[in-house]
């Protein structure tokens, strides 16, 4: 007799982790986070909900797993590049391209800990390009906690912004508009500004410049 995780011979699996976790990330991107439980998971795959935990025994399991499956190639970024600061930058914007390739990417990845191999691939990336560069190995490891933290940082503002409905452009500016705030008026054009890869790269820029002021 078939289940709804063990279909009849013949059929395509309803269920598996590969598919659950594809399943999971389309969810994801139509609806986001919020609208992700395991209930709609399951209505989304046709099976019982606790079918899921076959795989993934709480949502944060699945939440890591779908973090995991977005950085698949992040770690390759370096490969080509020049200088230890060209390799890291691509690093950090591969990950942020990662990240924004899925609605809340940011979301979901800043709230898990994932300890598979793409993610730790990217890690060990980062930090081998750092002690390639002479940098000691406690830096290295820092540089790498400063860039995940400032790419994953930027791309949860980013992605905020990004969000429908959203108006805080228009609603800082009223408020720097309304009060007295000479500076934040003088820089209101950046402040406001939706290039968030010019932001980024900035950034970016400030954090190499610091680090290689270190070394």
């Amino acid at each position: 007799m078939s289940s709804p995780a063990s279909p009849a011979r013949g059929r395509p699996p309803r269920l598996d982790r590969a598919r659950t976790l594809r399943t999971a990330l389309d969810l994801l991107d139509r609806s986001g986070l919020d609208a992700l439980t395991m209930r709609r998971l399951a209505d989304a795959m046709d099976v019982q909900a606790g079918a899921l935990y076959r795989y993934f025994a709480t949502k944060q399991d699945l939440l890591t797993a779908m973090a995991e499956r977005m950085m698949d190639g992040v770690a390759d970024a370096a490969a080509g590049s020049g200088d230890w600061s060209e390799q890291l930058a691509a690093l950090a914007r591969a990950m942020r391209t990662a990240l924004l390739a899925h609605r809340d990417g940011a979301r979901v990845f800043a709230g898990t800990h994932s300890t598979g191999e793409n993610t730790l691939g990217f890690a060990d990336a980062v930090v081998g390009v750092m002690r390639a560069a002479g940098f000691p190995d406690d830096d290295a490891a820092r540089a790498l906690h400063t860039t995940v933290n400032f790419t994953v940082g930027h791309t949860l503002e980013e992605q905020a912004a990004l969000q429908p409905g959203s108006s805080s452009p228009d609603v800082l500016a009223g408020a720097v508009a309304a009060g007295a705030y000479p500076h934040l008026a003088a820089s209101l054009p950046a402040l406001t500004s939706t290039d968030f890869t010019r932001h980024f790269e900035f950034g970016l820029a400030v954090l190499i410049a610091g680090l290689r002021a270190r070394r």
